[in-house]
């Protein structure tokens, strides 16, 4: 398939479509991250897709660090069934993975993968490009989105290399040679429509996300996370992530796929990560308008007793906190 069969425009509204929400599926409390939805592999025997809505799913990773057992794969993917082929949603961390994943999407369809779409920068988001693209995929990503890839290649090469050991043999860091220019591209894929779109640096630099008006489902990438606390980089914005999110919140999805964590309506991504990305930046703000120093600002906002249900609160809050505040200062 030829780039202009598939792109619609670069120019996109933010009008919500006008199609209703086409029931989706997100799972009662009791169920998340239950072994029956997720692909923590470290618990599970093979990669387990769960339905979203019509022709949607999401491949749910761990939420614990990556490790040999678990390949790597403590984020979330997903794939659209469409009538041409299928299309992911980012690839996965190794070019090994992605001959698990091409199995768990033959568990739904017998149709191929014929595209792979990048939203996210982050090792376990991209590695398995390589392997799809052997098998005939195109890739695609908006340029910011693959200039962050190549950025930070060498490091996620080396961290991943050491984390899976042999089971990272054969993977490269590959990445589409035609970029999509802009921030807004609206894609139609086998009578299927994506928008994929950047909003803000946040995570990662060029991170972007992927709605799917007809279902009213959106691909987050690590805009969100729920179930689990976030975690801010040196290299995240924390400012621009809130802006995001402000975005978000206009969109108001039916159902959203987080980074990690379960799929989620946006009561849920508005208790553990907007409410928590306005704590800490709204929280650093008034410290360093008071003149706060770091260890006060930091001891003051680490009491946050509305976000300890998150898993890691405790090895994440206060780096969260401590690396906001600098970022502001």
């Amino acid at each position: 398939m030829t780039m202009n069969r598939w792109l619609v425009t670069g120019c996109l509204s933010l009008a919500m479509a006008t199609t209703a929400a086409a029931g989706v599926e997100i799972p009662a409390d009791s169920e998340r991250l239950s072994d029956a939805r997720t692909s923590d592999l470290e618990r599970v025997d093979a990669l387990q897709p769960v339905r979203v809505a019509e022709d949607i799913y999401a491949i749910i990773g761990s939420v614990e660090n990556r490790t040999y057992e678990n390949e790597a794969l403590n984020v979330n993917l997903g794939f659209v069934v469409t009538e041409e082929g299928v299309v992911l949603i980012d690839s996965g961390p190794s070019r090994r993975f992605g001959g698990l994943l091409e199995e768990a999407v033959s568990e739904v369809t017998e149709k191929p993968v014929t595209h792979v779409i990048g939203i996210g920068a982050q090792d376990h988001r991209w590695l398995a490009n390589g392997y799809f693209e052997e098998q005939g995929a195109e890739l695609i990503a908006l340029e910011r989105t693959v200039a962050t890839r190549l950025d930070f290649a060498d490091r996620h090469m080396d961290r991943l290399s050491g984390v899976l050991d042999d089971r990272f043999e054969g993977s490269e860091p590959v990445v589409t040679d035609a970029p999509l220019e802009g921030d807004r591209q609206v894609l139609e894929i086998g009578g299927t429509e994506f928008h994929l779109e950047y909003w803000a640096d946040a995570h990662f630099p060029g991170d972007a996300v992927l709605y799917l008006p007809a279902t009213d489902v959106l691909f987050s990438g690590d805009l969100v996370y729920v179930d689990r606390i976030l975690g801010i980089h040196p290299w995240s914005d924390p400012v621009q992530w809130v802006e995001a999110l402000d975005q978000l919140e206009e969109r108001a999805p039916a159902a959203v796929v987080p980074g990690h964590g379960d799929v989620a309506d946006m009561a849920r991504v508005k208790a553990d990560t907007i409410d928590y990305m306005r704590y800490i930046t709204e929280g650093s703000a008034r410290h360093i308008e008071d003149w706060s120093s770091l260890d006060e600002a930091v001891n003051d906002l680490a009491d946050a007793p509305q976000f300890e249900h998150l898993l890691h609160f405790d090895q994440w809050h206060r780096t969260n906190v401590n690396r906001t505040y600098l970022f502001m200062e």
